[in-house]
């Protein structure tokens, strides 16, 4: 019941953490709240590639839901193994979703925001490997939209830090749910013939 307990406890910090993902992810369309440059389509192909509303979002609403009925998913299932390898495939799909979310985010990162400067719309710092995140006189390049660097940076880096805390999660319940599912027959059968 102990484990049963801890997995519960999971799947209510996954909650949060995919609902910020999901934000985070949607605000990346709108920068500076701003909705003409996503109806202009001057908004970069990265954000639709739904790393936080798919990956770091929805896979991870998909174990938080599983950890979360984890009691009523032992009563039905015939022993609390059956129910913890339930919690190990779930943490799987999570553990998926957050390393996309985390992959994708850190690409966005090292390509630098799309924006409009002296030569049109293009990725300005696409060939500096990130460096012009140490470099923040260069930022001014970007004339349009106002203070994109700063809004993707500071989003794409809670996307970055809320995967980690993701993936961090779902690797305990996935350790978790393994021990108990090897472990939990074992002990019932030492204790079965301790008992005989």
């Amino acid at each position: 019941m102990c484990s049963f307990g801890f997995a519960r406890s999971m799947g209510f910090a996954l909650i949060p953490l995919a609902i910020c993902c999901i934000a985070a992810n949607v605000l990346l369309f709108f920068p500076g709240g701003a909705m003409n440059y996503v109806q202009d389509g001057h908004i970069s192909w990265f954000p639709w590639l739904f790393m936080g509303v798919g990956g770091g979002g929805v896979a991870v609403f998909l174990p938080a839901a599983v950890f979360l009925s984890m009691g009523k998913c032992a009563a039905s299932c015939v022993t609390d193994s059956c129910a913890m390898c339930s919690s190990v495939l779930a943490s799987l799909v999570g553990l998926a979703g957050s390393s996309y979310c985390f992959v994708v985010s850190a690409l966005a990162l090292l390509k630098g925001p799309y924006c409009f400067t002296l030569m049109g719309w293009s990725f300005p710092f696409e060939n500096e490997s990130g460096n012009y995140l140490f470099n923040r006189e260069t930022w001014s390049s970007c004339i349009q939209p106002s203070n994109i660097v700063q809004w993707d940076v500071t989003l794409l880096s809670i996307l970055l830090g809320l995967s980690v805390l993701e993936f961090i999660i779902l690797f305990l319940q996935l350790v978790n749910g393994v021990v108990n599912a090897v472990c939990r027959p074992c002990c019932y059968k030492q204790e079965y013939s301790l008992n005989a």
